[in-house]
Protein backbone atom coordinates (compact mmCIF):
# COMPACT_ATOMS: atom_id res chain seq x y z
CA UNK A 1 0.00 0.00 0.00
CA UNK A 2 1.47 3.41 -1.04
CA UNK A 3 1.77 6.58 0.98
CA UNK A 4 -1.08 9.03 0.93
CA UNK A 5 -0.80 11.99 -1.44
CA UNK A 6 -2.40 14.50 0.93
CA UNK A 7 -1.37 15.95 4.26
CA UNK A 8 -3.20 14.72 7.35
CA UNK A 9 -5.86 16.68 9.17
CA UNK A 10 -3.51 17.92 11.91
CA UNK A 11 -0.99 19.26 9.39
CA UNK A 12 -3.75 20.98 7.42
CA UNK A 13 -5.35 22.57 10.45
CA UNK A 14 -2.05 23.87 11.83
CA UNK A 15 -1.07 25.15 8.36
CA UNK A 16 -4.25 27.19 7.95
CA UNK A 17 -4.30 28.51 11.52
CA UNK A 18 -0.70 29.63 11.08
CA UNK A 19 -1.42 31.09 7.63
CA UNK A 20 -4.20 33.27 9.02
CA UNK A 21 -2.16 34.31 12.08
CA UNK A 22 0.97 35.12 10.04
CA UNK A 23 -1.02 37.26 7.58
CA UNK A 24 -2.69 39.09 10.49
CA UNK A 25 0.70 39.52 12.18
CA UNK A 26 2.28 40.96 9.05
CA UNK A 27 -0.62 43.35 8.56
CA UNK A 28 -0.58 44.43 12.21
CA UNK A 29 3.21 44.80 12.17
CA UNK A 30 3.19 46.95 9.06
CA UNK A 31 0.34 49.15 10.31
CA UNK A 32 1.52 49.57 13.91
CA UNK A 33 4.87 50.98 12.80
CA UNK A 34 3.17 53.83 10.94
CA UNK A 35 2.13 57.16 12.38
CA UNK A 36 -1.40 56.29 13.45
CA UNK A 37 -3.67 57.00 16.41
CA UNK A 38 -1.81 55.94 19.57
CA UNK A 39 -4.75 53.94 20.97
CA UNK A 40 -4.99 51.86 17.77
CA UNK A 41 -1.23 51.49 17.68
CA UNK A 42 -1.18 50.22 21.28
CA UNK A 43 -3.89 47.65 20.51
CA UNK A 44 -1.97 46.45 17.48
CA UNK A 45 1.24 46.12 19.53
CA UNK A 46 -0.59 44.07 22.17
CA UNK A 47 -2.17 41.89 19.47
CA UNK A 48 1.17 41.49 17.66
CA UNK A 49 3.09 40.50 20.80
CA UNK A 50 0.40 38.11 22.05
CA UNK A 51 -0.08 36.46 18.69
CA UNK A 52 3.70 36.23 18.34
CA UNK A 53 3.83 34.25 21.60
CA UNK A 54 1.16 31.89 20.24
CA UNK A 55 3.02 31.57 16.94
CA UNK A 56 6.23 30.73 18.79
CA UNK A 57 4.51 27.65 20.20
CA UNK A 58 2.77 26.82 16.91
CA UNK A 59 6.00 27.06 14.92
CA UNK A 60 7.75 24.73 17.39
CA UNK A 61 4.81 22.29 17.23
CA UNK A 62 4.68 22.46 13.44
CA UNK A 63 8.40 21.74 13.06
CA UNK A 64 8.17 18.77 15.42
CA UNK A 65 5.07 17.54 13.61
CA UNK A 66 6.75 17.84 10.21
CA UNK A 67 9.87 16.02 11.42
CA UNK A 68 7.76 13.15 12.76
CA UNK A 69 5.18 13.18 9.93
CA UNK A 70 6.95 13.57 6.57
CA UNK A 71 5.23 15.38 3.74
CA UNK A 72 3.43 13.19 1.24
CA UNK A 73 5.23 12.80 -2.07
CA UNK A 74 4.57 15.29 -4.83
CA UNK A 75 3.00 13.91 -8.00
CA UNK A 76 5.58 12.27 -10.27
CA UNK A 77 4.71 14.76 -12.98
CA UNK A 78 6.36 17.59 -11.02
CA UNK A 79 9.78 18.38 -12.58
CA UNK A 80 12.87 18.10 -10.40
CA UNK A 81 13.50 21.86 -10.44
CA UNK A 82 9.99 22.48 -9.09
CA UNK A 83 10.49 19.82 -6.42
CA UNK A 84 13.69 21.60 -5.39
CA UNK A 85 11.92 24.98 -5.41
CA UNK A 86 9.10 23.59 -3.27
CA UNK A 87 11.54 22.05 -0.79
CA UNK A 88 13.69 25.18 -0.46
CA UNK A 89 10.68 27.48 -0.22
CA UNK A 90 9.15 25.40 2.56
CA UNK A 91 12.48 25.18 4.37
CA UNK A 92 12.87 28.95 3.99
CA UNK A 93 9.39 29.53 5.40
CA UNK A 94 10.26 27.49 8.48
CA UNK A 95 13.59 29.30 8.91
CA UNK A 96 12.05 32.76 8.54
CA UNK A 97 9.14 31.92 10.85
CA UNK A 98 11.64 30.86 13.52
CA UNK A 99 13.71 34.00 12.95
CA UNK A 100 10.63 36.22 13.17
CA UNK A 101 9.13 34.73 16.34
CA UNK A 102 12.46 34.45 18.16
CA UNK A 103 13.70 37.91 17.17
CA UNK A 104 10.32 39.40 18.09
CA UNK A 105 10.38 37.75 21.51
CA UNK A 106 14.00 38.77 22.12
CA UNK A 107 13.33 42.34 20.98
CA UNK A 108 10.33 42.77 23.27
CA UNK A 109 11.71 41.10 26.39
CA UNK A 110 15.23 42.54 26.23
CA UNK A 111 13.68 45.92 25.42
CA UNK A 112 11.90 45.72 28.76
CA UNK A 113 8.42 45.64 27.21
CA UNK A 114 5.63 43.37 28.44
CA UNK A 115 4.01 40.56 26.51
CA UNK A 116 0.58 40.98 28.00
CA UNK A 117 -0.69 37.51 27.08
CA UNK A 118 2.26 35.81 28.75
CA UNK A 119 1.99 38.10 31.77
CA UNK A 120 -1.69 37.16 32.12
CA UNK A 121 -0.69 33.49 32.05
CA UNK A 122 2.01 34.09 34.70
CA UNK A 123 4.90 33.44 32.29
CA UNK A 124 7.83 35.73 33.14
CA UNK A 125 10.28 37.03 30.53
CA UNK A 126 13.06 34.53 29.89
CA UNK A 127 15.61 37.24 29.09
CA UNK A 128 16.78 40.26 31.08
CA UNK A 129 16.59 43.81 29.78
CA UNK A 130 19.52 44.52 27.46
CA UNK A 131 19.18 47.49 25.12
CA UNK A 132 21.94 46.46 22.69
CA UNK A 133 20.41 42.98 22.30
CA UNK A 134 16.97 44.53 21.83
CA UNK A 135 18.25 46.80 19.05
CA UNK A 136 19.94 43.90 17.27
CA UNK A 137 16.81 41.77 17.54
CA UNK A 138 14.72 44.70 16.29
CA UNK A 139 16.96 45.06 13.22
CA UNK A 140 16.80 41.31 12.52
CA UNK A 141 13.01 41.31 12.90
CA UNK A 142 12.59 44.35 10.65
CA UNK A 143 14.84 42.91 7.94
CA UNK A 144 13.63 39.29 8.06
CA UNK A 145 10.04 40.33 7.39
CA UNK A 146 11.01 40.98 3.76
CA UNK A 147 12.32 37.45 3.33
CA UNK A 148 9.19 36.03 4.95
CA UNK A 149 6.90 38.12 2.77
CA UNK A 150 8.80 37.10 -0.39
CA UNK A 151 8.56 33.42 0.52
CA UNK A 152 4.85 33.70 1.31
CA UNK A 153 4.24 35.35 -2.07
CA UNK A 154 6.18 32.56 -3.80
CA UNK A 155 4.33 29.89 -1.81
CA UNK A 156 0.87 31.33 -2.51
CA UNK A 157 1.77 31.96 -6.15
CA UNK A 158 2.94 28.39 -6.66
CA UNK A 159 -0.15 27.01 -4.90
CA UNK A 160 -2.41 29.17 -7.07
CA UNK A 161 -0.54 28.10 -10.22
CA UNK A 162 -0.92 24.42 -9.34
CA UNK A 163 -4.54 24.81 -8.28
CA UNK A 164 -5.88 27.18 -10.94
CA UNK A 165 -3.65 26.62 -13.97
CA UNK A 166 -2.20 23.11 -13.80
CA UNK A 167 -5.00 21.57 -11.72
CA UNK A 168 -2.61 18.77 -10.82
CA UNK A 169 -3.80 18.08 -7.26
CA UNK A 170 -0.88 19.81 -5.52
CA UNK A 171 -3.11 22.50 -3.98
CA UNK A 172 -5.63 19.96 -2.71
CA UNK A 173 -2.85 18.24 -0.68
CA UNK A 174 -3.04 21.07 1.89
CA UNK A 175 -6.51 22.48 1.28
CA UNK A 176 -8.44 22.87 4.58
CA UNK A 177 -9.93 19.58 5.70
CA UNK A 178 -13.67 19.30 5.78
CA UNK A 179 -16.24 16.58 5.68
CA UNK A 180 -19.21 16.46 3.35
CA UNK A 181 -22.59 15.96 4.95
CA UNK A 182 -24.39 12.82 3.86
Amino acid sequence: MGRTTTFGTTARIIHWIMAVLVILMLAAGLIMTQEIDRSIRNLLFIFHKGTGAVLLLLVAFRIIWRLTHPAPPLPRTIPAIQRFAAYTTHLGLYVFLVIMVVSGYVRVTTGGFPIELLNALGVPPLLPKADAVAETAKAIHATAKYGLIALIVMHVGAAAYHGLVLRDGVLSRMWPPYTKSA
